[in-house]
């Protein structure tokens, strides 16, 4: 075997190996999307699973329809206006729920629960919004 042919078999296996080596990075770029945007799917179920289990009595009696129906409608009003920051008493009046101060301190009381729970933020005291 000559020179000149142990070169070309030289550089026929070094085209080879990059040319693998270009595949497994393309494979590679597409696995780190795939992995990131199912990480990011995952952080939304935990999310979610967090703000229903707060919403489940801890004995997991099914809670009064009516408790039900106000947390659906408030959960409703934020995912409706994500950008809105809402006061208590803000919220009462959007959701035509009455404005006296029992009333507004149970629903004090949810959205401080959602908010532990992550569904909302604070960005001010008595103000809540939607976490983006």
């Amino acid at each position: 075997m000559n020179v000149h042919e142990l070169l070309r078999l030289l550089q026929t296996e070094h085209d080879e190996a990059a040319a693998r080596a270009n595949s497994l990075r393309e494979q590679i770029e597409r696995l780190t999307t795939a992995l990131a945007e199912t990480e990011a799917r995952l952080t939304e179920l935990v999310a979610t699973r967090k703000v229903i289990d707060g919403l489940t009595p801890p004995d997991h009696e099914p809670a009064s329809a009516k408790t039900d129906t106000v947390y659906q409608r408030i959960v409703t009003a934020f995912n409706e206006h994500p950008a809105k920051v809402f006061r208590v008493h803000d919220l009462h009046e959007h959701l035509g729920l009455p404005t006296d101060e029992p009333s507004v301190n149970v629903t004090r009381s949810r959205l401080g629960r959602l908010t532990r729970q992550g569904f909302l933020t604070q960005p001010g005291r008595g103000r809540y919004q939607k976490r983006t």
